[in-house]
């Protein structure tokens, strides 16, 4: 199997599979404690197909116009080539355009992700703003982090919702868990309470090598071969990054992720707002997406 991360070969025994919690959806308590006992929550086929091909035919359309992406939506490929500096010198606006797409925002704020967050937190929720969109081509992946410390000025209870936009397998880099890591206080104590806006030079990321790391404390790294309409549903405190995409076709790895929180609570204004200012206001120009796909990206 040609799964890596880190642009290493996983061990024999290292990936393990997610744990589906989609039984539990009609027993909220239930929820509560799987969350809180394995730290994410997993719902195959709990978004509907229809929903998760419009966006993704949303997404890719926008980056076929520029030139950048490949044949049929369900497999596109990197071309090498952008015209969209060419088409479009605001990247950021581009990529805003593309982020605040109607099919987009209607798949990653769906009834079925609204009634989810509000059931476990107990009261209605409201998703940020800010929606983060990841076309990832082949060779790439995304640093192990915990969500905290770049988003941590409004409400402490935040929900991340990882949506793969069509299938992703094992071989294209979809979302990795570090199993228990939701209970690793040494390594949350390095980052809780730190802001990456606020501390010159600290990215928030880690910099271990995150098979060592699992293996010396008795973890598995945690994924699955995602299918469209999949959620993955984890908060602050969980490390997590991408497998390597290592999808010998070229096939671009597209997904988003959309935090919810408490509609009570306080909001991080970084995350909130027509436009959001997000890290170091800059807006959707601060991701990794608005550069062209043939760019390398920017370390966070």
């Amino acid at each position: 199997m040609n799964v890596g991360v880190g642009g290493r070969e996983l061990p024999a025994g290292m990936l393990a599979p997610l744990v589906a919690s989609g039984v539990l959806l009609d027993d909220i308590d239930a929820l509560r404690a799987r969350l809180a006992a394995h730290g994410y929550l997993y719902f195959p086929g709990l978004l509907p197909p229809d929903a998760v091909a419009a966006a993704r035919a949303e997404v890719f359309g926008q980056l076929r116009a520029v030139g950048e992406v490949a044949g049929p939506d369900g497999a596109p490929v990197a071309t090498g080539h952008s015209r969209r500096a060419l088409l479009h010198p605001d990247l950021g606006a581009f990529w805003r355009a593309v982020c605040e797409g109607a099919a987009l925002r209607a798949c990653v704020h769906h009834p079925a992700l609204h009634g989810l967050t509000a059931g476990v937190f107990g009261e209605p929720s409201v998703p940020f703003d800010f929606a983060w969109l990841r076309a990832v081509t082949a060779g790439r992946a995304s640093p192990f982090h915990f969500d905290h410390p770049y988003m941590n000025r409004g409400s402490a209870r935040v929900l991340t919702c990882w949506v793969p936009l069509g299938d992703v397998s094992l071989a294209e880099g979809p979302i990795v868990l570090v199993e228990g890591s939701h209970r690793f206080d040494d390594l949350a104590a390095r980052v809780r309470g730190r802001d990456v806006d606020r501390e010159a030079g600290f990215s928030g990321s880690f910099g271990e090598d995150m098979i060592d790391l699992a293996a010396a404390r008795g973890a598995r790294l945690l994924s699955a071969d995602f299918r469209a309409g999949d959620v993955l549903v984890f908060g602050m405190f969980l490390l997590h990054g991408s497998l390597d995409n290592r999808s010998a076709a070229g096939k671009v790895r597209l997904s988003c992720d959309v935090r919810f929180q408490p509609a009570a609570d306080a909001r991080d204004d970084r995350w909130f707002g027509a436009p959001p200012m997000a890290h170091g206001g800059r807006s959707y120009g601060g991701l990794n997406g608005a550069q062209p796909l043939t760019v390398a990206p920017i370390a966070r």
